[in-house]
Parts: C-alpha cells; structure tokens; sequence
C-alpha cells in the first residue's frame, strides 16, 4: 500500500461579521509570518524549538495570536524557506503579501458535512460551504485530513484541504499496456500505445488564445497606468487557471481512454528551458512558458488514482531515430513541415507521432529489462 494526496477544494460561505473576523485573523496571520521571516532572515536559524523560544511570546501580544496560531506561523516560514534554500539554493526572504491562514484539523479548523468551524482571534466561528463533491471524503477510516490553508480570492473565500488515503501500489508484473506521450505545442500530446493506435490532441486553439493573452499584455504594459497594472494581474491569474483546467482536462482524457495497470511514458523535459537559447527570441515566450511541467504532475497523481505508473526517460533522439530501423540522423526530421522521412529505409510519419512510437518502445524495453535503466527516472 502507498499513500496518495489529493488537494479538496471548498468554497466557504460568508456572513458580513464573518467576513470581518476572517480578514482580521488571516492579515493578523500574514503580518507575523512576515515579522517571523525578517527574523528568520537575520539570523538564518529554522528550527522551531528556538523559534518558539524567542518569538513565541511577541507573535502572541504584537499580532494577537492564539497559541496553535503561533505554532502554524513558525511551520508555516520554515517550509517556505526550506522551498527556497532547495529550490534556489541560497537564502531569499520570502514576503507573505496575500492574506493566508494555515489550519491544523481538530485544532485550527473542523469540518462536516454541514459546516464548517475555523478558530479566528475573537473565539470560533460556525459557517456554512458549497460541499459538492465532498462526502466521500467524509469516511474517516479512509480518509484524513491534513493543514488546510484558508485563502481570499477575489473576495471569495476558499479552504483547501489535504486528504490523504491509502491505495495499492502498482507492480511492474501488472502492467498490461504502454503508451508513449510525446508532449508538444502543435500538438499538446501525440500518444502510441500497446494496441498500435496514435492519438493526438491539438494545441492550435491554446496557442492562438495564449498568443491573444501575450498580445494584451503587451498593449497594457506599454499603457503604464495603475488600471492597466491591475488589469495584467487580473488576465495573468485568469490565463493560468484556464490553462490548468486544460491539463486536467488532458491528463484525464489520457487516464480514462486506459485501463488500469498502464505504463506512461514520457521525455525528461527539466532542461527545456536552456535549450531556448536555441530557438528565436520571437518563438522564446511559447516555448519558455508552455506548462509541461504541470500536465506532468497532474498526470502522475491521476495515474496513481488509477493504478498506473508514469516514468520519465532520456528525451535525446526520441524524434530522430527511426522506430522501424533504428537509424539516427538530424535530417530525418524536417520541423518546418513536421514531417520525419528515414534516411535509411524511407519510413514516413508526423514528427511527433515518432516521438511518440520511440517513447512506446523504450516503455516496452522497461518492462523487459525489469528494472529501472540508468536514462530513466521513475516518479
């Protein structure tokens, strides 16, 4: 058995006097994360026992906070900066802008399928949520939840809660199909798979929307103007959420058209962005900021949910190298008609469909060697 997380997402509703409380509590909360970060910055000390020692006290009189508060205010600056230190590899002080407020379950917050109680500054409050797609969660003896964290969007606030359950984990010996993904931007994926059938999903109308959003913001940065800042913030967070709810869409197409116990296998695409260097500063932004990375992971957790498994391998030559004979050579593959013709013996298919066929078969060689080689990385 492994474990498996999905996020939960709720809707809180809100009264004007709630409304007043949750502000208080989650700008209270921001404020001494940020005062805890300025200290944590100074000194570079993360750990939690000196933490607590020094600032305790301080976080409970300067911000009002009550005592699990505190606790979550400290855990909350040690783990983004341990985000940081690993990600960034240096020390970086992380600003708490947005109003925020971690909640520890059974402490901070508590949830049913009616409501919904969250410790503020003034005592407890009872509020009501859109529960939609939230009572199976509800079996606690499958099901726990985690720290949640309380946010404002828009005005509206939302609880985001960890739940974790456990799930079999899948074997090598049960896998019973292999499909190759090659990812793209003509083509968002172009798939291969154990019954010989390609698939592909076009990136065409993504690519037009996305160079629509490019546009606009570059009108709006040349205006300069207070509206026009807010206006760039506003599209931005709007063109991430759409294109996120295109990788869910993606990844739950390709999950779905599979049956259980599949091998998924994709390039290693980590170094994409320093092979932009190589591409015209024209083409750059839609290379640059294409989100691979995020249909990779929701892929990997839609697949868990679905007893599969997605491995990652070595993406050199995966478009060169013919599928039928083998042969490697850069001008097999003509990028400017997507095209790729086998220098040797001839073979002619869509670039990325090849792609797709020389991932299939290093899945198969996977499977046949029982074990991970050393260009693949498994997740």
């Amino acid at each position: 058995m492994e474990q498996m997380t999905v996020t939960a997402k709720i809707q809180i509703s809100v009264t004007t006097d709630s409304r007043r409380l949750l502000d208080e509590t989650m700008a209270a909360y921001s404020d001494a994360c940020n005062y805890v970060s300025a200290y944590v910055f100074r000194t570079h000390d993360l750990k939690q026992f000196s933490l607590n020692k020094i600032l305790y006290s301080i976080l409970r009189e300067k911000f009002g906070l009550k005592s699990q508060m505190a606790q979550s205010v400290f855990k909350t600056v040690i783990a983004r900066y341990k985000s940081i230190l690993e990600n960034q590899k240096e020390w970086i002080k992380p600003f708490f802008k947005k109003p925020q407020y971690d909640l520890v379950w059974n402490r901070d917050y508590s949830l049913t399928q009616n409501c919904f109680s969250v410790n503020t500054l003034n005592g407890r409050v009872k509020l009501s949520y859109f529960s939609g797609g939230m009572s199976k969660y509800f079996d606690h003896t499958i099901y726990k939840f985690g720290t949640a964290k309380l946010v404002n969007k828009c005005g509206k606030y939302f609880l985001h809660i960890p739940v974790t359950y456990d799930m079999e984990e899948s074997n090598i010996s049960d896998l019973c199909n292999v499909v190759g993904i090659d990812r793209g931007i003509n083509f968002v994926v172009a798939t291969y798979d154990s019954r010989h059938k390609s698939g592909f999903i076009s990136g065409k109308a993504i690519k037009q929307k996305r160079a629509n959003y490019s546009k606009l913001r570059k009108e709006l940065q040349m205006r300069q103007t207070s509206s026009a800042r807010r206006r760039l913030k506003a599209i931005g967070q709007r063109e991430n959420r759409w294109m996120q709810d295109v990788n869910h869409q993606v990844s739950k197409a390709l999950v779905e058209s599979n049956p259980k116990h599949t091998l998924f296998v994709l390039e290693d695409l980590s170094g994409i962005r320093h092979a932009t260097e190589r591409v015209r500063t024209k083409d750059r932004h839609v290379s640059v900021s294409w989100s691979f990375y995020d249909l990779e992971q929701k892929l990997i957790y839609k697949a868990k949910q679905n007893q599969s498994i997605v491995i990652k391998v070595d993406p050199h030559y995966t478009s060169q190298c013919c599928p039928v004979c083998g042969h490697i050579e850069k001008a097999n593959r003509d990028k400017r008609i997507h095209l790729f013709t086998c220098k040797n013996c001839g073979y002619k298919s869509n670039d990325d469909r090849i792609g797709a066929m020389n991932l299939y078969r290093m899945g198969i060689n996977y499977l046949e060697n029982s074990q991970v080689p050393d260009t693949v990385t498994t997740e």
